[in-house]
């Protein structure tokens, strides 16, 4: 396949396996990407992680900011296949149909289920035992285009969004190399999604990273697991936010409104909820740096935070 040539369109870390693998074993002529947004601590914007990469290797980097309005770069690279994994725009359909061989997406769900933009975060968030990788083909429909190959995999107990998007992402790199050949040569599956099926994962919003401690202990617990580390699922202690990143379940049943510190000590914070405590382990207090809560504590008075409310 090293003839082959290779639109990519990628953005995020997500996206940078796959990329890799395919530089080794195509030739990727452009890498589309996001702008970049992010800043450093002196204010200077960082590159993309899949412009990083794209520049290693002496690849045009094309990044624009409407892809609706600017893609003559990409029909003019005359790619033979666009592949695109967590680029973060709808493609228009000119871009769609230029490709011979298509444009295919490596999407981070079980199709229907979970279409959008933040599918791994929403399988753990809803409690999911298991979701996996979609290689698909691209309609203009959001995540709608027929599916190509599935491939599942585990959500674990203690995975978190840290550990399962690195697991996916690897997974989603072995699983377009396995299928790429066939799509080439056109002996690959092709099926329509069940539209009676469909589920969305869209980008989370700040209002779904707020914890309302009036919810049962495992939806918060979920929630927490689902937003580490980025962007964090937060509460306010005072008026200061208060960002968690880790916590446990506990059989210990509830007795003061939720959302109420019953208990402080080197293991956790014990929170009330709906129904049992739940113990907070890592956390970092708006103007003070990340920590676990048995280094937290060495800096407080207990006795002044116990019975506070976290809101």
């Amino acid at each position: 396949m090293k003839n082959l040539k290779v639109v990519f369109m990628g953005t995020p870390t997500f996206s940078v396996p796959i990329l890799e693998s395919l530089i080794e074993k195509t030739n990727v002529v452009m890498v589309v990407s996001q702008p970049d947004r992010e800043k450093n601590r002196k204010g200077h914007l960082l590159p993309t992680p899949t412009k990083l990469l794209a520049e290693k290797y002496g690849i045009e980097v094309f990044q624009p900011t409407k892809i609706k309005e600017m893609y003559e770069p990409i029909i003019n690279a005359h790619p033979d296949i666009i592949i695109t994994c967590a680029y973060g725009q709808i493609i228009p359909e000119v871009i769609l149909e230029c490709p011979k061989y298509g444009c295919i997406n490596v999407h981070g769900s079980l199709l229907p289920a979970l279409r959008g933009g933040a599918p791994i975060h929403h399988a753990i968030i809803n409690g999911d035992k298991k979701t996996g990788i979609t290689i698909m083909y691209m309609d203009k429909k959001m995540d709608a285009g027929d599916i190509i190959y599935q491939k599942e995999i585990t959500i674990d107990d203690n995975d978190n969004l840290d550990s399962l998007y690195e697991k996916m992402s690897y997974l989603g790199e072995k699983t377009l190399l396995e299928i790429l050949p066939s799509i080439i040569a056109g002996t690959n599956n092709r099926t329509p999604q069940d539209s009676t099926k469909v589920t969305f994962g869209l980008n989370i919003t700040k209002e779904e990273e707020k914890i309302d401690f009036s919810k049962d202990d495992y939806v918060i617990h979920n929630l927490i697991r689902g937003l580490s580390s980025i962007p964090g699922a937060y509460c306010f202690l005072d008026d200061r936010r208060l960002k968690i990143y880790n916590s446990k379940l506990t059989n210990i049943k509830s007795k003061k409104t939720p959302g109420t510190i019953e208990r402080i000590d080197k293991t956790g914070i014990y929170v009330s909820t709906n129904t049992n405590l739940l113990c907070l382990t890592d956390i970092k207090l708006e103007g003070k740096k990340r920590c676990l809560v048995n280094d937290f504590i060495n800096g407080i008075k207990i006795d002044e935070y116990v019975g506070k409310v976290l809101k």
